[in-house]
């Protein structure tokens, strides 16, 4: 033989490291492609992805966010589906999806249709968007809660529920205008505390 090519399909650099982390946290990786069976099942495997769906054309694409949908439904487990996508014909499947993710170094066309845009092309993004997304719905959760509770708490003893009570402070019984701009500030000043501890999660 005078000359030997070799062309074959290579996974970005990070992708078994981000497919790894998500797999960590509990989630199913599926791979939507157009390529053959067999490119696509060593694809998947040397990415460590749990599920390949080959020659799938760019027009169905949403087709089979649906139908991966209304299997997790049938199925009765709670979750949604996450389409990751860079190209024009990703735009209809992340439309679809629950929450469709865009990389940031692809077509305008998936950014604007996409929920969340990562800023990188490195796919360890994603593990990364979704924990800080837990991260912050956990923290406004716990915002809410001190925020109600200071506000069922408090609101009544302005109102003078504690006044006939010979046993509760005076403080309280009369409750000062005073202490009750100072306990709301307080509430305020722990709610945005609480969020600032978002600066600190390690991704």
């Amino acid at each position: 033989a005078v000359a030997l090519i070799g062309v074959a399909d290579t996974i970005k650099d990070g992708s078994a490291a981000a497919v790894r982390a998500l797999r960590e946290m509990g989630l199913t990786v599926v791979m939507l492609t157009g390529d053959n069976a067999a490119t696509a099942a060593a694809i998947g495997r040397e990415a460590g992805i749990d599920r390949v769906l080959a020659g799938v054309l760019p027009g169905e694409k949403a087709a089979y966010v649906k139908q991966l949908q209304a299997e997790f439904s049938r199925d009765g487990r709670e979750g949604r589906v996450g389409m990751v996508g860079d190209g024009i014909n990703d735009a209809p499947a992340l439309a679809q999806a629950d929450v469709g993710f865009a990389i940031g170094t692809g077509t305008d066309v998936a950014m604007e249709t996409a929920d969340v845009t990562l800023m990188r092309g490195d796919l360890r993004s994603v593990p990364q968007a979704i924990h800080l997304s837990r991260a912050t719905m956990r923290n406004i959760h716990q915002n809410l809660f001190w925020a109600f509770g200071y506000n069922v708490i408090l609101i009544p003893i302005a109102a003078g529920v504690l006044a006939p009570f010979e046993w509760a402070p005076s403080f309280l019984r009369q409750l000062s205008p005073i202490l009750a701009a100072g306990a709301m500030a307080f509430s305020s000043i722990s709610v945005v505390t609480n969020a600032l501890r978002l600066r600190g999660i390690r991704l």
